[in-house]
């Protein structure tokens, strides 16, 4: 197996991109009701029910300026959000010896996380947002949620640790749903980035060695999480 001091790294900027995603998906949320394309969310009233109060709470980090430059510029926060969870994603993947469907899911499931940060840089960074969403984000987020479903399954047989990661990659289809009608579709990306920040974990345990290697590529952790 080959391994790189870049594996901790890797580890702890999940984490962060994690917690980072978790802040940042209710206010990014926010600010795209206040524009004109995202105004009819609040049709909802579950939406409704946490958005108005909140909005109110929060209203220093949505009125500093327009609402199309505010939801911008938190749409842009999604970039290293989802580089650092990929980036993770790649280090976990070169430690493992994947056979069958973790094979199949590690085929799609990259890919996909690649397609839809890509789609990022298109929708906040170029004036072509609709296109960018239509052509990479909407086929990237299908093939990430395809590839890590049948990961998760894979991860779950093998008995990866912790099994949490699992569970999250299997179930992010119906998380994908409620998160999506809840709060708005940034927030569907949670269960990806926790999934990673946990996997991580053993990517942080110590510097990659051949026991930290042996461990990834069992698909076991030191410690039960």
């Amino acid at each position: 197996m080959r391994t790189t001091s870049a594996a901790p790294a890797a580890g702890y900027l999940a984490l962060v991109a994690a917690c980072a995603g978790t802040v940042l998906a209710p206010v990014h949320a926010l600010s795209r009701f206040a524009t004109a394309d995202g105004a009819g969310d609040l049709d909802s009233a579950v939406v409704r029910s946490w958005a108005v109060p909140a909005a109110r709470w929060l209203r220093p980090l949505l009125d500093w300026s327009d609402p199309m430059t505010v939801y911008t510029a938190y749409g842009r926060v999604w970039l290293p959000i989802l580089l650092a969870a990929t980036a993770c994603a790649f280090a976990v993947r070169r430690h493992r010896d994947p056979v069958g469907l973790e094979r199949w899911g590690w085929r799609l499931a990259i890919p996909g996380y690649v397609l839809a940060t890509a789609s990022i840089v298109g929708d906040y960074w170029t004036p072509w947002m609709n296109e960018s969403f239509a052509y990479l984000g909407i086929p990237g987020l299908l093939i990430s949620v395809a590839g890590s479903t049948v990961l998760g399954i894979a991860l779950l047989r093998r008995r990866f640790r912790p099994r949490l990661t699992g569970w999250l990659l299997a179930t992010w289809l119906p998380a994908m749903v409620a998160l999506s009608g809840l709060i708005a579709l940034g927030a569907a990306l949670l269960p990806m980035l926790w999934a990673w920040a946990l996997a991580g974990r053993i990517l942080r345990t110590d510097h990659p060695g051949p026991a930290t290697t042996e461990l990834l590529s069992r698909g076991t952790s030191p410690e039960p999480v």
